[in-house]
C-alpha cells in the first residue's frame, strides 16, 4: 500500500472510549489546531477577558503593515472576535502569496509575524467586516497573538493549559522547531519550519485528535451556551465536487454542515462538526456527529487532498453509530 493511500484512522464511540483498532501514530494536526485555538478564545470569553462581539484588545504593536514602522493599535479595530473566529472579518490570507510558497519551498525559517503583516495587512480589508466570508489564516494569527497576550505565555503553554490538559490529553503539543516534526508518521518536508503555520501547529497521536474533539464537543469544558455559539454556522457554499460536503458551513473555529457519500444507498446525510486539515505532505479530517449518537473520527493521510480523509471520517462515524465498531 502506498503512503498516499494509507489512511490512519481513529475513532471514539458513543461511550467515550477509543475504538479498538484506532491509530495512535503521531501526525501534524494542521488546521484542526484552529478548533483548539478557538476553544482557548472562547474560554477567555467565558472568563470575561474577551467580548465575543467587540473588537479584541490586541497588544499595542501587533501590526507592522507599513514601512514607516508598527501601526499602534488603538482601543478598537475593524473586526470583532466572532468575525475573526468565523472568517467574516474581511482579513486577507497568505495562501495566495507566491512569495509565501516560494519561501516555504526554499526550506528557510518562517518569517517574523511583522514581516507577514507587511504583505497581508489585517486592516487592508478584502470586504467590510461581516459582509462576506473568506478563510483567513492571518485572522487566526491575530487570535493566537490575542491569546498569548492575555495569558502572558506562548501558544504551546496556552493550548496545554486551556484545552489539552483539561481534556486529559498529554501527548499533544505545539511544534516549535523542525526537530519537533522529525519523527512523525506523516512527515513534513525535511527541515520544514512549523512556524510557517502562523496560527500554530499542534502535533499529536491520531486517536488523541479524535478524543480532543469528542471531549470538547460532548463534554463540559465549554458551557452549553458557548458550544451553541461555536455551532452558529454560516453557509459558505453548495456541494463541493469530489468531497462529501453537501452543505458546508463554518462556525467559530469549526467546519460543519451536511456530509453525504455518493452512491451510499439508504443512508441519510450526516450533520458533522470539526475541521479538515492540510499542509505540506499530509492532510486530515477530524469530525464528530452533530446529531444522533455521539461518535467522532480522526483520519490522516499522506498527500494534500483532504477528500479521502473526509470520506473515511464520514464512514467511520456511520459505522460507530450503527455497530459501535470502527472496522467493518
Amino acid at each position: 500500500m502506498s503512503d498516499a493511500s494509507r489512511l490512519l484512522v481513529a475513532a471514539v464511540g458513543p461511550d467515550g472510549t477509543v475504538a479498538p483498532g484506532s491509530a495512535g501514530a503521531m501526525v501534524p494536526w494542521w488546521s484542526f489546531g484552529k478548533t483548539l485555538l478557538a476553544t482557548c478564545v472562547l474560554r477567555l470569553v467565558e472568563d470575561g477577558r474577551v467580548e465575543l462581539d467587540a473588537p479584541p484588545p490586541m497588544p499595542g504593536d501587533f501590526l507592522a503593515c507599513r514601512e514607516e514602522g508598527p501601526v499602534q493599535a488603538g482601543p478598537r479595530h475593524p473586526w470583532t472576535v466572532r468575525q475573526l473566529l468565523q472568517h467574516t472579518g474581511g482579513v486577507g490570507d497568505y495562501g495566495p502569496l507566491p512569495a509565501y510558497h516560494a519561501a516555504v519551498a526554499a526550506g528557510g525559517p518562517a518569517w517574523p509575524d511583522a514581516n507577514l503583516y507587511r504583505l497581508v495587512c489585517p486592516t487592508d480589508l478584502v470586504f467590510a467586516p461581516g459582509a462576506g466570508w473568506r478563510y483567513s489564516n492571518v485572522g487566526y494569527l491575530l487570535l493566537r497573538q490575542l491569546v498569548e497576550s492575555l495569558l502572558d505565555c506562548d501558544l504551546g503553554d496556552a493550548v496545554a493549559r486551556m484545552v489539552l490538559r483539561p481534556l486529559g490529553l498529554r501527548d499533544c503539543r505545539v511544534a516549535v522547531t523542525p526537530a519537533d516534526l522529525a519523527n512523525l508518521s506523516l512527515a513534513a518536508p525535511t527541515g520544514y519550519d512549523p512556524g510557517w503555520v502562523f496560527h500554530g501547529l499542534v502535533i499529536g497521536p491520531v486517536d488523541q485528535a479524535a478524543l480532543a474533539l469528542h471531549r470538547l464537543w460532548h463534554g463540559d469544558l465549554l458551557s452549553p451556551g458557548t458550544r451553541a455559539a461555536m455551532a452558529s454556522a454560516i453557509t459558505v457554499g453548495g456541494p463541493l465536487p469530489g468531497r462529501p460536503w453537501m452543505k458546508p458551513g463554518y462556525g467559530l473555529g469549526v467546519m460543519m454542515g451536511t456530509m453525504e457519500e455518493a452512491g451510499a444507498d439508504g443512508t441519510d446525510p450526516l450533520e458533522v462538526l470539526g475541521h479538515s486539515a492540510g499542509g505540506p505532505g499530509s492532510s486530515g479530517a477530524v469530525y464528530t456527529a452533530a446529531a444522533g449518537l455521539p461518535a467522532t473520527a480522526a483520519v490522516f493521510t499522506a498527500g494534500t487532498d483532504e477528500a479521502p480523509a473526509e470520506f473515511a471520517a464520514l464512514r467511520a462515524i456511520r459505522r460507530l453509530q450503527s455497530t459501535g465498531q470502527l472496522a467493518t
